[in-house]
């Protein structure tokens, strides 16, 4: 019986009135396996949820392809000036940072960084995400998506695009290879060459992708040979900033962080990346004023495009380059918010770059005649207009949400996590 101030207590059944209680082991596991089991429970109650989430966005996606191809693309902003519109700005974007989002792999495996090895299997999974998500959305985009078949089946080795047939598969491939020799301990020993064939292949697709543009010489803002090794680059910085996105995210939903010397790493290499892609677009667009010719579309780019100038110097130079080169190199802002911070306004400024690349080089008017002013009532000599509609813009989403699907599951299946930074740095 206990007294009421005296401050001792009656000594619970199985204890000594002189000392403590001895605890009951299955008292004590009971309460753990019930902590485990409510974790796992809403940690699974979450993957349904995201699943949920990342199901439908796919598939309002999907139903805005099939709006488009049942009504026209006349229900869409674009036209016979402007074939390209938001979609592409989407799936290149995909594309372009599925070959980026590969360095962290190769920085580990090829160039045997071994800080980076425990991160390379997300790496692989997040690289085929993207690049089916960018390839759904260009095929949902072409208007025809069923002749995908003879695109298949019949080839022009003249076209660039006949190649991307052979690169985009190909890349799927190398990339299963690649994670078959990090999972299966047996070919371990197969990493290194399978990281070199994977290297060697995404610098050759995204050549590839850059001369999509480069080759089509009806276009001044196209036409250039630096396109490819400026997409290159900017598939750096544009992977890099989707990887640190992504795995902070699937930390965070597993209660865990970054290790702190990676964060670091990580961050100063994506500095370096967005510095590089800001010289190399300054580089561009310098070769272009050089030139007469292109003195008129640089005029229209840079300064007199009304929106166009807007996404190229706030979002692109200022939002999407300079900021986050403050936020990763100030010593004052350092820290895990202000790299994700920098990684997201990166996407952001590749969005406005790609906007302003692939639909202001189809705004300006076309030079049919150089040297000779071309008007006519069909709108030839016109800046063309364009405004993206609702559903261009859930096709672009809907592929973003492809990738989402395909990353979550991967995840949820195999172990794609770094597990060795995960114990170490538990919070």
């Amino acid at each position: 019986m206990n007294h009421p101030r005296s401050g001792f207590a009656a000594p619970p059944q199985g204890g000594t009135a002189g000392g403590p209680a001895e605890p009951d082991p299955r008292r004590s596991l009971g309460r753990s396996v019930d902590r485990d089991l409510r974790g796992k429970n809403r940690e699974e109650h979450r993957f349904y949820l995201l699943l949920l989430f990342g199901a439908l966005v796919t598939l309002a996606g999907l139903a805005a392809a099939h709006f488009m191809e049942e009504r026209g693309h006349i229900v869409t902003g674009m036209n016979n000036q402007i074939v390209w519109g938001l979609p592409h700005v989407f799936a290149i974007f995909m594309i372009v940072a599925a070959s980026g989002v590969l360095n962290v792999a190769s920085i580990g495996s090829v160039f045997g960084q071994s800080a980076y090895k425990p991160h390379a299997p997300l790496s692989g999974l997040l690289c085929v995400a993207l690049l089916a998500g960018g390839l759904m959305v260009l095929m949902l985009d072409l208007g025809r998506p069923e002749r995908i078949i003879v695109a298949a089946t019949h080839y022009n080795f003249k076209s660039v695009f006949a190649w991307n047939i052979f690169l985009y598969s190909g890349m799927v491939g190398l990339v299963a290879v690649y994670l078959w020799t990090m999972f299966e301990r047996r070919f371990n020993a197969y990493a290194k060459p399978a990281g070199v064939a994977v290297l060697v292949w995404r610098f050759v697709l995204t050549t590839g992708t850059g001369s999509i543009f480069g080759f089509l010489v009806a276009r001044q803002a196209y036409q250039s040979a630096l396109l490819a090794p400026l997409f290159i680059v900017l598939s750096f910085g544009w992977g890099l900033a989707v990887f640190l996105i992504v795995q902070a995210t699937l930390y965070a939903w597993n209660g865990r962080r970054f290790a702190p010397a990676t964060e670091r790493r990580m961050a100063r290499l994506l500095g370096i990346f967005v510095a590089a892609s800001l010289y190399l677009v300054a580089v561009y667009h310098l070769t272009n004023l050089y030139y007469a010719r292109q003195g008129a579309f640089e005029a229209f780019i840079l300064r007199d495009g009304g929106l166009y100038p807007l996404l190229f110097w706030g979002g692109y130079v200022l939002a999407g380059s300079l900021l986050p080169l403050a936020l990763l190199f100030h010593p004052r802002w350092a820290g895990t918010r202000s790299m994700l911070a920098a990684a997201a306004l990166v996407v952001l400024g590749a969005f406005a770059w790609l906007f302003v690349f692939i639909i202001g080089g189809q705004a300006f008017p076309l030079d049919i005649f150089p040297g000779h002013v071309v008007s006519s009532s069909f709108g030839d000599g016109a800046v063309t207009r364009y405004a993206p509609s609702l559903p261009e813009l859930l096709l672009g989403i809907g592929g973003l949400g492809a990738a989402f699907l395909l990353t979550l599951v991967g995840v949820r299946v195999l172990d794609f996590l770094p597990a060795d930074d995960l114990a170490a740095h538990k919070p």
